[in-house]
């Protein structure tokens, strides 16, 4: 016999499968461009690094909306709050150039690593939120490594792309996961 809840569960696993999904495809996408571009155009390459927080915005309002019963709403919030805050720092950070850039970066990828560790806990029981886990421990470790890489001589924006695409692949992860549960569900 379904219940409601089931229901409602389900619905809440396939929303966030499918955000997890287009997260991935963004980032994959997001991390090309910015490795081809951020050697060359420093116009094109700002541009990126303002769209991905922004995306992360647009994720976040997403999730707030279809994942009723699974949502930490505190903490998307507060997503949503730095991740704009970290769009703007970007943008004024693009005038005193990489480094800034990339401590600005560093600082949004431990705050929203930190956000998405607690997001993901919270979700443990839906299934597939391992990898949201391991994905947020990690981008707190990459965060303060972009902000020593700052005071470097080889501060490069290009090492931006990796973590993109490590960032992608954990939201592929979970997405299959949840198609799992969403399948059981």
């Amino acid at each position: 016999m379904t219940t409601v809840a089931d229901t409602t569960a389900g619905r809440t696993v396939a929303a966030l499968r499918n955000l997890y999904v287009a997260r991935f495809g963004f980032a994959l996408v997001w991390a090309v461009l910015l490795f081809l571009t951020a050697p060359v155009s420093q116009p094109v390459s700002v541009a990126l690094l303002v769209i991905y927080p922004l995306f992360d915005v647009a994720a976040a309002i997403v999730d707030l909306r279809t994942s009723t019963t699974a949502r930490p709403a505190t903490a998307l919030y507060v997503n949503l709050a730095v991740s704009l805050l970290t769009a703007a720092g970007l943008a004024v950070a693009a005038s005193s150039g990489v480094p800034a850039e990339l401590r600005v970066w560093g600082v949004w990828a431990i705050t929203a690593g930190i956000v998405q560790l607690i997001v993901a806990v919270g979700r443990r029981g839906l299934g597939g939120q391992w990898a949201m886990i391991l994905s947020g421990g990690i981008s707190t470790v990459a965060g303060t490594a972009f902000i020593l890489q700052a005071g470097t001589p080889a501060a490069s924006l290009t090492n931006l792309a990796g973590y993109a695409i490590a960032g992608g692949v954990f939201f592929l992860i979970s997405a299959l996961r949840l198609h799992r549960t969403a399948k059981s569900v």
